[in-house]
């Protein structure tokens, strides 16, 4: 729309949209509004339909395959504001906790060494999706009860993961991010799900994922939350031939994803290395990569970890860590 259109302009252009059988998402900026038009038979239809309707300045046709993640329909940085923090702002978040909740002690240990060291979230799965059925799948609601208990005590948010459609609105009641493990990134009954709970939403990148299809199911969650943004993608290593890690850091992707898409970027070190020795260099190469915070697990005695022990690390190293980590992300020009 044109610099200074007024309601009753855009209005009739999402009247003639609707009239079209198609859907619409707004992007409402400081200057000017932008309107997408979207459903399967846009193609279809002639964009004279829209250029001749009052204070329409330009039609485009969106070429990429995700429409709403595109910088063709947000130029600027979205922000995701959870609680008073904001999530791809000039502040380097940190997420840390355990891969699992396993009781009460571990997790409270945890939160507080977190927020003792400036985090500003807590992360830990309640409900677990493990490879074998044989492994420790989470302790379900009581670990969520756990992890509100924690928040209360520290103040840290949390950010706990969905494996079903059917838990969604259980999770939803307890967390603040709602995380899609790379396991579900193209489950999209779950996207859309998750969608409609209108939370914030860590999408992680499926194991063997392009950046397409990551886009595209960032995609299902944003249509269902109306004009706030609130996805934020979630890179995490991708599966190669190469086996000396537990999945290859794909650090170059940040750059890529700056160019292609306005959602913030939050960057796990600790499921690419699958090595707790890997996870400082990790991290620090993702700051000076330009990502928007950091998801780190860690663990008060990681040998005996239910979960993830491996590459969890330990109160000392994280701190460690983090005194590092400030130093970085002021050369990069962030606060932390």
């Amino acid at each position: 729309m044109r610099k200074g259109a007024k309601p009753v302009d855009i209005e009739v252009v999402i009247a003639r949209v609707k009239d079209l059988e198609c859907e619409v998402q707004m992007n409402i900026g400081t200057e000017r509004t932008v309107i997408a038009v979207l459903g399967a038979n846009t193609g279809e239809l002639d964009t004279g339909v829209f250029e001749v309707l009052p204070n329409v300045e330009q039609v485009v046709r969106m070429q990429k395959p995700y429409k709403l993640a595109s910088r063709d329909f947000k130029k600027d940085n979205s922000v995701v504001k959870v609680g008073n923090i904001e999530i791809g702002g000039n502040q380097l978040v940190t997420m840390a906790g355990p891969c699992a909740v396993e009781d009460r002690e571990t997790t409270l240990a945890c939160a507080r060494l977190a927020k003792k060291c400036g985090a500003q979230f807590l992360r830990g799965g309640a409900f677990k999706p493990r490879t074998s059925p044989f492994a420790f799948q989470g302790l379900g609601e009581e670990g969520l009860k756990i992890l509100a208990e924690a928040r209360d005590e520290t103040g840290l948010l949390i950010v706990t993961e969905v494996t079903s459609e059917q838990d969604v609105q259980l999770i939803a009641g307890y967390a603040d991010i709602l995380q899609i493990g790379a396991r579900n990134m193209q489950n999209y009954r779950l996207l859309d799900a998750v969608g409609k709970a209108h939370k914030p939403v860590l999408l992680k990148r499926g194991l063997t994922a392009t950046i397409d299809e990551w886009l595209m199911a960032a995609d299902y969650i944003l249509r269902c939350n109306g004009d706030q943004p609130n996805v934020i993608l979630c890179h995490r290593g991708i599966r190669t031939f190469d086996n000396s890690t537990r999945f290859t850091f794909d650090v170059g992707v940040i750059p890529v994803l700056r160019q292609l898409t306005h959602l913030p970027i939050i960057t796990d070190p600790s499921h690419t290395a699958g090595k707790f020795q890997y996870v400082p260099s990790y991290a620090k190469m993702a700051v000076a990569g330009d990502t928007d915070g950091l998801i780190i697990e860690i663990h008060p005695n990681p040998k005996k970890a239910l979960c993830d022990g491996a590459h969890s690390l330990t109160f000392s190293d994280f701190a460690r860590l983090c005194s590092e980590l400030r130093v970085l992300a002021l050369a990069a020009g962030r606060s932390m």
